[in-house]
């Protein structure tokens, strides 16, 4: 039987941490969107495309090739044949990212390698717009939320763990202006699907939201303690 679950939300959320742990406790495979548009903003960097410039993006895009992968039970995001996935958590990619996203081409791009993979094997997939654009038939749908306050606080204690200077009032501000492109731009923007379970991260530890989401899996699908 295959499954597919289906974790949007905005940025600094948890997305990609959670789903990174259901999918291990499931034995799904995790695809990081998210990590193939940072790689295709990543792209778009190096051609020295203006985000803005819908010509420029297209083009770039055209010369793109994006592909996930697992070493050693690690994923591992490919570029054109380049493993980049250590380059791909710059504030620089991150703002190309979310404005890349909105793009057509850049969509268009890897739209159907994300369908693909979610009818042929079960997967854990978490975005923007997985539940409302991506995945719309998806088994389970979660909508992973946290305050920009909670949101900010855990960039601000990652980037100092690096030792990277941080002010967190700048750091929330630019969640909130990223939240905002988000929720506003034209194509597949942020919202919550009409089916998808909301889940609030704001006071709850990672351990606690996981074990959330795998009780709401296993209830949604009725497969009790196994899949």
């Amino acid at each position: 039987m295959i499954y597919n679950i289906a974790i949007d939300g905005p940025a600094g959320a948890g997305k990609s941490t959670i789903a990174k742990n259901i999918a291990r406790e499931l034995q799904f495979i995790y695809v990081d969107t998210g990590a193939m548009y940072r790689a295709i903003a990543l792209h778009l960097l190096r051609k020295g495309a203006d985000g803005g410039d819908s010509e420029a993006v297209a083009s770039a895009c055209r010369s793109a090739e994006v592909s996930i992968t697992y070493r050693g039970g690690e994923q591992i995001v490919l570029l054109n044949g380049e493993d980049v996935t250590s380059c791909l958590r710059t504030e620089e990619v991150s703002r190309m990212a979310s404005v890349g996203a909105a793009n057509p081409a850049v969509r268009e791009k890897l739209l159907s390698l994300q369908r693909n993979l979610a009818a042929a094997q079960s997967v854990v997939m978490d975005g923007r717009d997985i539940g409302t654009t991506v995945l719309p038939g998806a088994d389970v749908k979660i909508y992973l939320t946290a305050s920009s306050e909670a949101r900010a606080h855990r960039r601000y204690l990652e980037l100092k763990e690096k030792g990277e200077s941080c002010d967190p009032e700048e750091i929330r501000r630019e969640i909130e202006e990223r939240d905002l492109r988000d929720m506003n731009r034209e194509i597949s923007p942020l919202r919550q699907a009409e089916d998808a379970v909301l889940v609030d991260s704001s006071n709850m530890t990672i351990e606690e939201v996981t074990a959330e989401l795998l009780r709401i899996f296993r209830e949604k699908t009725g497969t009790g303690g196994s899949v």
